[in-house]
């Protein structure tokens, strides 16, 4: 499977892979975000998902996958601590603001910083066309952060700091977007740097987790927390996953950018799963987000 997808690098091909991965990233993260926005506190659901990736995926790493060269065990170390302050900006974003609020701008302002640091690091560049797909993007996402501004009365409150913390944790995803690219092609097998990626990184959130369920009163019910979290597991090895062997097989930031099509799937969930109230106008600047990410990729 692994020599099959290396010798898909830099192919025709390997770019159509690369787009299905990505558009396949885009619906299970919008999945992956409305899981951990649900009716559980963010921190715990988080918990409950890391448990189960750990659980799940250290017998793979250990019977199924090559061992990681030594190299790589520093770059597994920095996917940690990256990844911990995304999951704990994540969780508290949540925790500020609804759904349909915050996710559209961290999985707006994401791509925007990932295309600079992939122009950096990996001297990608974007022709004007898809520079102009960008500002599309990034319309949306002001756009829809000053109509959020204006019309959420009820939120007011707790509005700011929520949209402060989407845009860090957009960073963020930026950071670890271009991160994990990187720690992905510095292996020789790439489903090695994934199994280890999930297990390392999965063994912060478990125990943060527990204390907060410890300290509440009542304290939650395991049941559905873990029935919650197993379901995010598994959506997690879609998502994360697609998107990282994308950046292996083609243009990192061109993977980053079409995976926010990601707004449109979570304006849906939103509506539908969560009962949030989103209108039309609303609806059309997540649509002009996602429009965006699509002239970035037909562009190139």
């Amino acid at each position: 499977m692994s020599d099959w997808l290396l010798s898909l690098e830099g192919t025709d091909a390997g770019h159509e892979l690369a787009l299905a991965l990505a558009l396949l990233a885009a619906f299970l993260h919008a999945v992956f975000g409305a899981l951990q926005k649900g009716r559980h506190d963010p921190w715990l659901t988080r918990g409950a998902i890391d448990s189960w990736l750990l659980v799940l995926t250290l017998p793979m790493a250990l019977l199924l996958v090559p061992g990681p060269e030594p190299h790589l065990w520093p770059i597994l170390g920095g996917a940690l601590i990256i990844h911990f302050c995304y999951k704990a900006l994540q969780a508290q974003a949540y925790s500020k603001g609804a759904y349909t609020v915050v996710y559209p701008v961290v999985r707006g302002t994401g791509p925007f910083f990932t295309v600079i640091a992939a122009s950096v690091i990996f001297d990608e560049a974007f022709n004007a066309t898809q520079w102009l797909g960008v500002a599309v993007l990034m319309a949306g996402i002001f756009g829809l952060a000053i109509y959020n501004m204006i019309h959420l009365v009820t939120e007011r409150d707790t509005l700011m700091p929520a949209l402060g913390l989407a845009v860090a944790t957009g960073l963020l995803v930026a950071i670890y977007t271009t991160y994990d690219a990187y720690g992905i092609r510095a292996t020789a097998n790439p489903f090695t740097f994934l199994a280890w990626f999930f297990v390392i990184t999965s063994l912060d959130f478990p125990l943060i987790a527990f204390r907060r369920w410890r300290a509440q009163n009542p304290r939650p019910e395991i049941r559905p927390l873990a029935l919650r979290g197993f379901i995010g597991a598994i959506v997690a090895y879609g998502s994360f996953g697609s998107i990282m062997l994308a950046t292996r097989l083609d243009n990192v930031g061109e993977a980053a950018v079409l995976r926010e099509t990601s707004t449109v799937f979570a304006a849906i969930i939103g509506v539908v799963f969560l009962r949030e109230t989103v209108g039309p106008r609303r609806v059309a600047l997540m649509v002009l987000i996602a429009l965006g990410a699509v002239i970035v990729e037909f562009g190139g």
